[in-house]
């Protein structure tokens, strides 16, 4: 009787335990996405394959996914890559600036964003997590993350798939420019040093040429893209060329240039306020010899008001009266 009761238990036990996990296992056989995310459901089950089952497009319903199946969730607004030296602001940590040679060999930081959205088309998504769901990359705390791993996953696939291109397309367009091209400043420590110089060069429209830079990098960036990932599987790219700074050393050669040059400017300009006051003398003294009482006149006029007292010769002698 007692081992009749321990087997009723065992079995009783056993079939709690089958419900339990029966519930638990539909739980996660449904699944939903948020109006930010698109997914992509793969067979999980014992005696599935793992390929991929559907995709489950943003802000869907609760959505059957079968039994013990991996859901990759990847982002399905448009995203963003910033690259700056600001550290709290970068996508990679601590001061993040591309470093690359204008075509004079000066060593330019570029700072920019690149906007671009995931494409939600079916098999267009299938073909991505086929190439790029089923592997890791490594972060820059060198942790491994997929790229459905939520905001690291998702950075650290743009770090290392990315960033290279970014980087090869800055190169290649900053290098059909010099440095005064792109920043006007420049030329105040490339040329002979004078002001004539750096304005006819920054007259040459600076921010044109950046236009120009950028409009190229967004042309290549979408065809490189394309062919590094294999499809176009980033759609609407747009790049936005924030800022080109010069190397520290360059830069404080700048500030040290403009320092002098504004010193001389204030040299100039005292020199010539001195020749206006010595021809409005020389004016005033020929009017004054035409009419020496207007001589006079301008003496007394200039006769400070605390002076009692006026005695411009000998035996001659003003003082003001008193009430």
């Amino acid at each position: 009787m007692k081992y009749r009761r321990a087997l009723v238990g065992i079995g009783s036990a056993a079939a709690l335990a089958i419900v339990l996990d029966v519930g638990i296992s539909l739980l996660d056989a449904f699944d939903r996405t948020d109006g930010g995310q698109v997914a992509v459901v793969r067979n999980g089950g014992p005696f599935d394959d793992r390929n991929i089952r559907q995709v489950i497009q943003p802000a869907s319903g609760l959505t059957w996914i079968g039994w013990y199946s991996d859901v990759h969730k990847y982002p399905s607004q448009q995203r963003f890559y910033t690259i700056t030296s600001d550290a709290k602001r970068g996508d990679r940590p601590g001061v993040d600036v591309v470093h690359t040679p204008s075509a004079d060999g000066v060593d330019m930081g570029i700072e920019g964003t690149l906007y671009f959205t995931l494409n939600l088309d079916d098999k267009t998504l299938r073909d991505f997590d086929d190439k790029f769901g089923t592997r890791t990359f490594t972060a820059a705390d060198g942790k491994q993350y997929h790229a459905y791993d939520g905001t690291d996953g998702w950075s650290a696939f743009l770090d290392q798939i990315i960033r290279p291109v970014i980087d090869n397309d800055l190169r290649e367009q900053i290098a059909d420019f010099r440095c005064a091209e792109l920043v006007s400043s420049c030329a105040l420590v490339q040329n002979a040093g004078t002001t004539a110089t750096a304005a006819s060069t920054a007259g040459k429209s600076n921010n044109s040429n950046i236009a120009a830079v950028q409009n190229a990098i967004n042309t290549s960036l979408e065809q490189d893209l394309q062919s590094t990932l294999g499809d176009k599987f980033l759609i609407n790219l747009r790049f936005n060329l924030v800022r080109v700074t010069l190397p520290d050393n360059v830069q404080a050669a700048v500030d040290k240039a403009q320092a002098a040059f504004a010193a001389v400017s204030e040299a100039q300009a005292k020199v010539a306020q001195a020749k206006a006051e010595a021809q409005a003398n020389e004016i005033r003294q020929q009017g004054y010899s035409k009419c020496p009482a207007c001589a006079t006149i301008d003496e007394m006029k200039a006769i400070p008001p605390n002076v009692t007292t006026f005695a411009p010769g000998s035996g001659f002698a003003i003082t003001p009266g008193t009430k």
